[in-house]
């Protein structure tokens, strides 16, 4: 088969298996990311040790040819009322869930590209880079792409392949067009400033990041990260271009059966085994030791939601095993619970 052929089976593949948009780019398309990291770099040297992780994204081996990307969106899938502000809607939805559509999609696809005869190296390309390049969406200021159906609330996923596919051209311009130059609600609602100004960010200071930190955060963030406790939502949900895309017709797979397991009463209480069967396969960033760091978030959550009915568990905190957790619920009582009584 020509390359343009198995170009063409490969997009029409990507959309029977429900994917909204398919592109394909050469490994030359990331020559200029790592410049971007130099600039984060150099902007918040603080979080160096974060953005060096990212250089191995796009050392290729010589036998790499093409990039596939494939976007998804979520945006029809409804939010549990109780894990708004709390989940992060990319991590209720994502395609890593092994019992989603999504993750069949994805498994499927590869296998097809394998029948093709393809070589997948199985490695992570910068994700919104590709999906931009290939000219599947637009960047936004705050860093996320938008596309026109499902806006910033889309998956991404990529493969990288063999063989030199006929690729696609996109746009000069990167930008998307609704994202208006005088227009900063994103920076402004972002609740640790790590948005700290257009296509800009601290990754050190982004909740997605400090949710799943193992050491005790600083008493401004844990202020700011209010009743977060994996992931973050606010810098989208504030975007105009987001208006009207979150259309919520769809139950996503056992996430009602799933949502009570949630609650901070829930995650305060829960057993190692609970944990390691239920949480940790959905939510793996925290690692299969990370029980201890959700009932921090949980701690910290209940004690910014100056909710009374938590009063007695924060107390009692003061005395568990976890240091951490001690540190906390001390702060909780000296600094949040007497403005409460």
């Amino acid at each position: 088969m020509q390359a343009s052929d198995i170009t063409k089976d490969i997009k029409e593949k990507a959309l029977q298996l429900g994917y909204a948009s398919c592109g394909i780019i050469p490994t030359e398309s990331f020559d200029g990311y790592s410049r971007r990291v130099d600039e984060r770099t150099e902007t918040f040297p603080h979080s160096k040790e974060l953005y060096e992780r990212l250089y191995n994204r796009v050392n290729f081996p010589e036998d790499a040819k093409s990039v596939i990307v494939c976007v998804r969106g979520f945006s029809g899938y409804k939010v549990p009322g109780s894990l708004r502000g709390r989940i992060g809607k990319f991590y209720l939805f994502h395609d890593n869930i092994a019992y989603s559509e999504a993750q069949r999609a994805k498994a499927e696809f590869s296998t097809y590209l394998r029948i093709l005869g393809l070589r997948d190296f199985k490695l992570a390309p910068p994700d919104r880079w590709a999906a931009v390049n290939a000219g599947l969406g637009k960047f936004g200021r705050n860093n996320f792409i938008f596309t026109q159906e499902h806006g910033s609330y889309v998956s991404i996923d990529t493969w990288t392949v063999d063989l030199a596919l006929d690729f696609d051209s996109p746009t000069d311009n990167k930008t998307a067009a609704g994202c208006s130059e005088g227009c900063l609600k994103c920076v402004e609602a972002c609740p640790t400033k790590a948005l700290s100004g257009s296509f800009s960010m601290d990754w050190g200071k982004c909740v997605t990041h400090l949710m799943y930190k193992k050491t005790l955060l600083k008493e401004d963030q844990r202020t700011q990260m209010g009743s977060w406790l994996y992931g973050c939502d606010a810098c989208q949900d504030v975007c105009p271009m987001n208006h009207g895309k979150l259309t919520e017709e769809i139950d996503f797979p056992l996430l009602a059966d799933f949502e009570k397991y949630l609650t901070l009463d829930a995650l305060w209480v829960m057993d190692e085994a609970t944990y390691l069967e239920v949480i940790h396969p959905r939510f793996w960033f925290t690692g299969k030791d990370g029980l201890i760091v959700w009932k921090r978030n949980a701690l910290r959550a209940m004690i910014n939601s100056g909710d009374k009915k938590y009063h007695p568990a924060i107390r009692d905190a003061r005395t568990h095993a976890d240091d951490i957790i001690r540190e906390l619920a001390e702060w909780g009582c000296n600094t949040r619970l007497l403005a409460t009584q």
